[in-house]
């Protein structure tokens, strides 16, 4: 792939599919501290930014490596990307159906309980190193900045929103994340096995 317009259009997409389940968890969170401060809410949207960012290159830099060695995964990578995606696209289309009725209330957050709940919603992202693995490394780099930079703003919005209205939206938000996860798998699909 080359730098146009469907490489920042698919990297936006990809910020904000995978940054859903973090703006779900923002809304919970700020919804369970009605009193955070400022430097709270930057804190826990800059970390969920931070892995949201980080774990798209770690699946770039293994998968990357794999191809270097075994030329002959190129030809499956669009079917990876696809199965990863749909697969990851219907868990949180899922989850977010099943998750709709349910509200939990939460304690105070601490430093522990914000890293692991990033690390949480971030885990789908490690997938992504497969849908961006015939980037170079410059364009893996600033796909990964885009990630993280969309998921800082959904984060600080979806914590303010937390504060002020609930999580009415949580379910909505991963519904959303999954549906647009499983229509850039089936495009780079096309893409890789059509073009």
């Amino acid at each position: 792939m080359d730098w146009s317009a469907v490489f920042f259009i698919n990297s936006i997409l990809l910020g904000v599919g995978l940054a859903m389940d973090a703006f779900s968890v923002s809304l919970a969170d700020g919804l369970s501290e009605p009193e955070m401060s400022r430097k709270k809410i930057a804190g826990i949207a800059g970390t969920f930014a931070l892995f949201q960012g980080i774990m798209p290159l770690i699946g770039w830099i293994c998968v990357h490596t794999v191809i270097t060695y075994f030329k002959k995964l190129e030809t499956f990578i669009p079917w990876i990307a696809l199965i990863l995606l749909l697969f990851l696209g219907g868990k949180m289309i899922y989850e977010g159906i099943k998750n709709k009725e349910r509200s939990d209330a939460k304690p105070k957050l601490g430093l522990w309980a914000i890293l692991v709940q990033g690390v949480a919603t971030s885990i789908d992202a490690l997938s992504v190193g497969f849908t961006i693995a015939e980037y170079g490394t410059a364009m893996a780099l600033v796909c990964a900045a885009i990630i993280a930079a969309i998921t800082l703003g959904l984060c600080i919005a979806g914590l303010l929103l937390g504060r002020t209205f609930g999580t009415r939206m949580a379910g909505k938000a991963t519904i959303i994340g999954g549906i647009i996860l499983i229509a850039i798998g089936i495009e780079i699909f096309v893409r890789g096995v059509f073009f």
